[in-house]
């Protein structure tokens, strides 16, 4: 059985007092045995909220890394940087990322690789705008996303990485793919790596695959009974500990 991985992406959101503060509001927390928690905060609060939670399960992860070890790259965050503040995770490839700062599947798959690498877990973000999904090509796009994306990697790569479904019409609009889309959607994304790898039935039946398409408590039930959602990368209500702490609660459940 996978586990549920509850993955809150706090976007560009919070200080470091306010992220201290819910990370004790949240270090109580009980999870079953199958449940996952994780926090991909602001690189400012990731130190904090290591600190917070230390003697916790709760994860805390990175929303961004650039794949190069050092160098001029003004801004950027290196993979040792993220190493050295002991990030369980690391998102590549969110639909943000790609719009807004040029993120294309060749930079996100040398991402990837610097990641594992270094033994941190990519939380690999894939998913179709609103044209592609009208124009009943949802599953061809998301598809030559992963061929792409997933270049090179190998087996024994491939099970440290996380894949996460974002329907880009449903980020952050209130929107939300019905569970029956998503699930046929995460079930191509494994059916995908099935015929990917040498390993096939081992690697493809343990990766966990996420739906990050505004899961919110009142549709998080539903999401995750269905076979192939292995939790949720969550907006907006991972920025709340009454939701988030609520999600968990659904997840030990499932």
């Amino acid at each position: 059985m996978r586990n549920i991985l509850i993955a809150g992406n706090w976007k560009m959101n919070k200080t470091i007092a306010e992220a201290k503060e819910f990370a004790e509001a949240v270090k109580g927390c009980e999870l079953s045995k199958h449940t996952e928690l994780a926090i991909l905060a602001p690189f400012t609060q990731i130190a904090a909220l290591k600190e917070a939670l230390k003697d916790t399960d709760i994860k805390v992860g990175a929303q961004n890394v650039h794949h190069e070890p050092s160098g001029a790259y003004t801004g950027e965050v290196s993979v040792a940087m993220l190493k050295e503040l002991g990030v369980d995770y690391c998102i590549v490839g969110h639909s943000e990322r790609r719009q807004y700062f040029g993120e294309t599947d060749a930079t996100v798959n040398i991402k990837l690789k610097a990641l594992i690498a270094e033994g941190i877990s990519p939380i690999l973000c894939v998913g179709e705008p609103l044209a592609a999904r009208q124009m009943g090509q949802h599953l061809t796009f998301v598809g030559s996303q992963l061929v792409t994306d997933l270049a090179g990697l190998s087996d024994k790569e491939m099970e440290q990485l996380v894949i996460a479904y974002e329907p880009i019409w449903a980020i952050g609009t209130g929107e939300t793919a019905t569970p029956e889309q998503a699930a046929e959607m995460c079930g191509l994304i494994r059916g995908i790596v099935e015929g990917l790898y040498c390993d096939r039935d081992i690697i493809a039946e343990h990766i966990q695959i996420l739906y990050g398409g505004s899961m919110k408590p009142e549709n998080a039930a539903d999401l995750l009974a269905k076979e192939d959602i292995d939790g949720g990368l969550i907006g907006g209500a991972s920025l709340k500990v009454d939701s988030f702490l609520e999600l968990a609660t659904i997840a030990n459940e499932a």
